[in-house]
């Protein structure tokens, strides 16, 4: 049986909420830069008014940890915070790149996702997804933020992958000259932005397996305090 989870997102430009009660899904999302605060709480209570349930019967507030802006990352966390100690309920971090790796399975049927987020300041965040037969997603390259340039250095000492590759975040459209130049098959889709309505369905996956944590323990995510290129395979 599923858990009943409300997720919330603010990481990107997307500002975007689900709640999954059995296997039905009620969602909102909006493309709203600067309208995250006053965006949110009202999707929060829509859907929560749409299923006809109260926080106080959820099992679990999941949210989007980044990485992605650092403000989006700090509202989203804040305010699931405040819900979930509201509601005394667990949380589940998710991250925004596996987040897309889902919506472009959800999509594309997708199975092999290379995720770019523009993370400013001449980079991306980056991360590349394998689905695997559980439906959960493994990392063949670790989440960080690196130039695009330096990724393409990295990753042209290694042979052409032989999967085919869809690409998902607004990385590929920042950079597309440095990033197509990568050595990768790789395939559009239309995933620019983490969406709630597939972290969802992520947070399931991490509930069953119990990667839930009390409200003081939830952490975000930024990656900007590590260094990138330690975080590939390869060089750690």
């Amino acid at each position: 049986m599923s858990a009943t989870i409300l997720a919330l997102d603010t990481a990107t430009e997307a500002c975007s909420v689900a709640l999954m009660v059995g296997d039905k899904l009620y969602s909102r999302s909006e493309v709203a830069p600067r309208d995250h605060t006053k965006k949110i709480l009202p999707m929060v209570d829509e859907v929560l008014k749409e299923a006809g349930i109260t926080l106080q019967e959820l099992d679990a507030l999941a949210f989007g940890r980044g990485p992605g802006s650092f403000t989006g990352v700090r509202i989203g966390i804040g305010i699931a915070q405040g819900l979930a100690f509201g509601a005394d309920l667990p949380m589940i971090g998710i991250s925004t790149l596996a987040a897309m790796a889902q919506a472009a399975y959800r999509e594309l049927g997708a199975t092999h996702v290379a995720c770019a987020i523009d993370a400013r300041m001449s980079e991306v965040y980056w991360g590349r997804f394998v689905r695997q037969a559980d439906g959960s997603w493994s990392e063949l390259d670790a989440e960080c933020v690196i130039a695009p340039s330096l990724l393409l250095e990295h990753m042209a000492a290694r042979s052409e992958d032989e999967h085919c590759w869809a690409m998902a975040g607004t990385g590929w459209q920042a950079y597309t000259e440095t990033l197509t130049a990568l050595p990768l098959r790789t395939e559009q889709s239309a995933v620019l932005y983490p969406q709630a309505q597939d972290m969802v369905v992520l947070a399931q996956q991490a509930w069953k397996k119990g990667q839930h944590v009390p409200v003081e323990q939830a952490t975000p995510c930024y990656l900007r305090d590590t260094v990138a290129w330690k975080k590939l395979p390869g060089r750690e």
